[in-house]
Order: structure tokens, then C-alpha cells, then sequence
């Protein structure tokens, strides 16, 4: 994606099935499990760049005796910074006491089986220490203890608060993690309470009441009762100070979470590949939470899967497969190749299937795997206009002659690589003019290969959100490669709606296809629509959530795919440049076709999966409308 944008978090979890010694004795180490949970955050470093955190819990740890450990880091090096501050808590220890598992777990911290990471990418609000998951819910009893971590967003944060102050909470702050914490923390409170009050009749002690507690604690009815308004994507990983862990996923299965479980460990994370990699298992092994599911892993090791609310219609993030999820999964590579491949006859069209002046590239290089798609696409074209080509010439004349087919056979396509990520420049001058300049060079290219005013330059990306970047960087630059015609080919649909579950795209002025739209009303004497569309947002801004329509959508239904595509196009032309500029946009029934399980594209067609979708977008609009640069929830 040319257009960086902040997106999901990243989660990882461990739970070690056995005691400390087994690793010790088996791998060589009593830090195994704190090895592990480096390595399977550092394979997600992905979904995170503002900051991480880590917590751990220690089974059967004696009254009086540390059994929670936290460490946060915002630090440029985030990563290397919360595992150095880690670790450093076991330096200068002997030999003996860094072999002695049962003294380091009495004596120091982060020596606990039960283990919990969190990779934070905001999407608003400061980069502080305090924002970095995972939170935690302090008492003194050891069952109402909660550590919380996740990849969500909530579009009704407002309602949720308001139903904590009804149960007489008093919340430190208005913030969805924070909700979310104090919201399971109330009903883990409860269920506590409840099983208390069940058994204390029974003439058991409050020490083996807490036994009881431990054994019999109904998580899924935890996360049922906690959850029931929840509005959004999210995957959740949450640790109860005696040992219970959870990991749940909402109800569309927007956000991805993934599993592994053997006699050993059992671990969950966001992205496949980290767990596949971290703990060398095939991919048939590493199973997917299933939506409105949460797995469980009891205090005893007791593993299970389990429904906490009615799983909807799945429709689970499509820009995970486009950008955001890295490419080493197998099912992401392969999606990523079929929405390139599935753009080869478009461009072949724009190029009047010149492969003799045509270059094709990309860029940025998280869009290479949908270019090998592409060319692909375009060689499987290549190839069946070769083999006409060679029949034609058969059907003329019996003999021919071998440099006749030698040149048919030799035609290919011109692949080189044009753009180059180059340093980042850091913008130290104030006056606009001068660092805009600078910015524009975060690109480079390469030069002489592009024949003057005669080839055509394709570049393909993975998505376009604003443009911006096209416009300031990557076309200016390649326009001094002085080609006939420059054809950007985007991998994803049209981006025309914002999103409130976990990517920082919240405002319609922002996105160029919004723009484009405004542009062609403008343009067709149909700027009353716009007005009208205000009218019917606000005349729903009070309406319940389920009551709500996208009233956004049907002003895109007043011109069709192609109008608006070159609309952008016109938009992310620089002023001055000589070249023609062309823009090629997957469609939406393309990416459905290249990503079917992973149908969730209200970015694209505004089909939000949760009714809070459909408030947010309308908020956008209003905000659009209004002249206010906030975000939509």
C-alpha cells in the first residue's frame, strides 16, 4: 500500500500444559516459554509499530508470593526493548540459580506458564506506556484478577460506558480497551461471587471454595454475559490470575485468530504462519477460532472451544488478505497472486497488447506477490496469443520458416523493477514547500530502461486509500522516465467507506474515491444530493443502531465503476506532468472470486457486517459535511 495506514494489533499466547522442569529438561531451558513468546511476537512485528507489552501468570503460586508480571515497552525498538528489561531481571545469577526452575519462580518474575503478548499498531489516541496492552484489572482475591489484551475496535464504546456507570462503575478513563477490562472484569466479579454464594452453604471453607472456584469457573458464560452489546471486531486473549485463559473472536470472525494445541503447549495468535514457524507444525495442525467461539484453556490444562454468542454470517476482514496479514501464509499468498492474475486482461487492453513498448512493475514491495499474480495472468494471455498466432501462420502455409515461430515464441513481458523504497527522509525544515519536496523523494527509481516517449509504465498496487502518495511521490517520479503513458493497476477494489473495526480509515475526505464522487456530482449539477444525503444521516443520528441505513451508498450508484476510476485517476495527476495517466481498479465480485473466505469488504461495497458499521459511516459523512476533522466513533 503506497498510502500507510495504521491497522490491526497483533496477539499472541501461550500456555505451557507442563510443568517448568519438563522444558527445562527437554529443551535445555526454563525459558522456554519466554523464548517462544519473543519469537512468535517478533514473526507478527507486522501488526505493530507503536509499542508492545507482555504479562504473565505463574500456577500455584504460594499467598504472598508474585503470580502476575507485566512489562510494557513504547521504546523505537519496542520489541527488543520489553524483552532486554525481561530478561534483565536474570542477570547476575549463578548457574545454579538460573538451573534451579523452583527457586526462579519463587524469586523472580516472568517465570510463569501461562503467557500473553500484545503487538499495539493505534489508530488513535497518544502513544504512551499506558496505551500498550495488556491491561490489568488488580484485586486481591486471586479469581477477579484480569489481564486483557486485543486486536478490536468497538463502534458503540459510548453505550458500553454508559452501562458500566449503570452498575455503578466509576472508570478511569472513556476508552474501548478500558470498557472492554472494567465490562468482563464486572461479570468475572459476578460469576466469582455467584459460585461463592452457591457453595458457602455447604459448609466449605473460603480456601476451598477458591478450589472449587478455580475448577468450576464457566468462562463461555463469562464472555456470554460480558459480551452481549459488544459492536465490532475483535479478538480478545484474557488471563484470570489463577490460571484460566481465553481467547474469544466476534461473532463475523472480522478480526483472525489462530490456534495450536498439543500434550505440550497450547498457542494462539493472530496470523497462521508465526505459529507454524515459532513451533515448526504444518499448517493442517493450526486451526482458526471459530467465529463467536472462544478457546478456553482451563487452570488443570483442560483445552476446549467453545460458543459465547451466536456466530453471524461470516465476514471476516478481506484487507487481511490484501495487505495487512503477511504473505508467508499459504492461503494469503495464493489470494494475493489470483486478485493480481485476475487484472491481466484489463491491462493487457490499456496497453493494446504492446509487449514490445509496455514495462510492468510494482510498488510498494507489499505489492510483489499480487504482481508474480499478474504476470502470470498476462504470460497464460501471452501464451495463448502465441499459439494463435503460430496457428494462423499454419493454416497459410505448411512450411514455415523457424525465425518466423522463433519470434512469435520470443515476445515477453518487459518485468523490471522501476520503483525503489529509499531511505526514509526526516523532515527537519518547517516551511511546507521544503519538505514536501523531501517527502517526494521517499522514492526512488530506476533509470534508462524506460524507452522516451514510447513505452508504457504499468505499476501495480496493493490498495490506494488517499492517493497522496501517488500523486506527491510515486508519479512524479516516474514521469522523469519520460513514458508515453503511465497505468496504475490497484490489486483492491475502490476503498469508498470508512472502517471502525480496527484500521485507522475514519474519515470520508480522506479517501480519493470519495473525493472522485464529489467531484462528479460537482461537476453533473448534482451537489443537492450530497445535501440530501446529509438530511437523511442526521434525521437516523439518534435512531437504535439496527434501525440505521449506509446512506452514503446510493450517491456512488449515480455514476458507474469506470466514471469514478478516472475521476481518480484526473485527481492523482501532478499538474505539469506529460504522460497520460491510467488507473485500473480490482473489482469487488474480483476480490470476492480471489477471496472467498474472507468476504468481509464493507471498505468497498459499504456492507458493514455489524449495525454499528452503518452509524460510523454516516457519522463520517456528517463529519464530511459538517467541516469537522474527527474521527466517526
Amino acid at each position: 500500500m503506497s498510502d500507510q495506514i495504521k491497522h490491526e494489533c497483533g496477539v499472541a499466547f501461550i500456555r505451557l500444559l507442563k510443568p517448568l522442569e519438563y522444558y527445562q529438561e527437554k529443551y535445555g531451558t526454563p525459558f522456554y516459554g519466554l523464548n517462544k513468546l519473543r519469537l512468535l511476537m517478533q514473526k507478527q512485528r507486522n501488526r505493530g509499530q507503536d509499542g508492545a507489552g507482555m504479562a504473565t501468570v505463574s500456577l500455584d503460586s504460594a499467598p504472598g508470593k508474585r503470580y502476575i508480571s507485566r512489562k510494557r515497552s513504547n521504546a523505537p525498538k519496542y520489541l527488543e526493548d520489553l524483552f532486554y528489561k525481561v530478561f534483565e531481571r536474570f542477570e547476575g545469577l549463578s548457574p545454579d540459580q538460573l538451573q534451579d526452575v523452583q527457586w526462579l519462580k519463587e524469586n523472580r518474575p516472568y517465570m510463569g506458564e501461562v503467557l500473553l503478548g500484545h503487538l499495539r499498531y493505534g489508530t488513535h489516541g497518544d502513544n504512551t506506556i499506558e496505551t500498550c496492552h495488556p491491561f490489568l484489572r488488580q484485586n486481591n482475591w486471586i479469581t477477579r484478577n484480569l489481564i486483557l489484551a486485543g486486536n478490536f475496535n468497538l463502534t458503540n464504546v459510548d453505550e458500553l460506558f454508559e452501562e458500566l456507570l449503570q452498575l455503578g462503575q466509576y472508570p478511569k478513563e472513556k476508552s474501548d480497551t478500558v470498557t472492554v477490562l472494567e465490562k468482563i472484569g464486572h461479570f468475572l466479579d459476578d460469576e466469582v461471587q455467584r459460585l461463592h454464594t452457591w457453595y458457602k452453604p455447604d459448609g466449605y471453607s473460603n480456601e476451598e471454595i477458591n478450589d472449587l472456584i478455580f475448577k468450576n469457573l464457566d468462562i463461555a458464560r463469562l464472555l456470554r454475559r460480558a459480551s452481549r452489546k459488544f459492536d465490532g471486531g475483535y479478538v480478545m486473549v484474557g488471563m484470570i490470575g489463577h490460571g484460566d485463559a481465553f481467547v474469544m473472536r466476534d461473532p463475523a470472525g472480522i478480526r483472525p485468530a489462530f490456534y495450536y494445541a498439543d500434550d505440550e503447549v497450547v498457542v494462539a495468535a493472530s496470523e497462521r504462519p508465526a505459529i507454524q514457524t515459532t513451533f515448526n507444525v504444518h499448517v493442517d495442525a493450526v486451526k482458526e477460532v471459530a467465529p463467536g467461539h472462544a478457546l478456553i484453556v482451563k487452570c488443570d490444562g483442560r483445552v476446549m472451544e467453545q460458543a459465547f454468542i451466536e456466530p453471524q454470517e461470516r465476514k471476516a476482514c478481506s484487507f487481511e488478505r490484501i495487505y495487512f496479514s503477511r504473505g508467508t501464509d499459504r492461503n494469503i499468498y495464493l489470494e494475493r497472486k489470483r486478485l493480481g492474475e485476475q487484472l491481466a486482461e484489463d491491462v493487457l487492453q490499456a496497453v493494446d497488447y504492446d509487449f514490445k513498448n509496455t514495462v510492468f512493475s510494482f510498488v510498494p514491495n507489499t505489492a510483489e506477490i499480487a504482481f508474480l499474480g499478474l504476470i502470470k495472468g498476462i504470460e497464460n494471455l501471452l501464451n495463448e496469443r502465441k499459439e494463435a498466432e503460430i496457428m494462423h501462420l499454419l493454416s497459410k502455409n505448411k512450411e514455415i520458416k523457424l525465425k518466423k515461430i522463433e519470434k512469435i515464441l520470443s515476445q515477453r513481458a518487459r518485468v523490471e523493477k522501476i520503483v525503489v523504497k529509499d531511505a526514509k527522509q526526516r523532515t527537519f525544515i518547517a516551511d511546507t514547500s521544503s519538505r514536501d519536496e523531501l517527502v517526494s523523494h521517499v522514492y526512488d527509481i530506476t533509470y534508462g530502461i524506460v524507452k522516451n516517449e514510447k513505452d508504457t509504465l504499468v505499476l501495480l498496487d496493493d490498495s490506494i486509500v488517499r492517493g497522496t502518495t501517488l500523486r506527491d511521490s510515486i508519479i512524479k517520479i516516474t514521469s522523469r522516465l519520460r513514458p508515453k503513458k503511465i497505468v496504475i493497476v490497484s490489486s483492491a477494489p475502490q476503498i469508498r467507506f470508512p472502517d471502525c473495526y480496527g484500521i485507522d480509515m475514519s474519515k470520508m475526505k480522506e479517501f480519493v474515491a470519495f473525493r472522485a464522487l464529489v467531484a462528479l456530482l460537482e461537476e453533473n449539477n448534482k451537489e443537492y444530493l450530497l445535501e440530501e444525503a446529509y438530511h437523511r444521516c442526521k434525521a437516523q443520528e439518534h435512531l437504535p443502531a439496527e434501525e440505521i441505513k449506509n446512506e452514503v451508498a446510493a450517491l456512488y450508484d449515480e455514476f458507474t465503476y469506470d466514471q469514478v476510476s478516472a475521476k481518480i485517476a484526473e485527481i492523482i495527476t501532478p499538474p505539469g506532468i506529460k504522460p497520460e495517466i491510467q488507473i485500473i481498479y480490482q473489482t469487488i465480485e474480483g476480490l470476492q472470486k480471489a477471496c472467498p473466505n474472507n468476504n468481509g469488504d464493507w471498505y468497498f461495497s459499504g456492507n458493514y457486517p455489524t449495525p454499528g458499521g452503518n452509524r460510523v459511516v454516516n457519522r463520517a459523512f456528517i463529519n464530511y459535511m459538517e467541516k469537522l476533522d474527527v474521527r466517526a466513533y
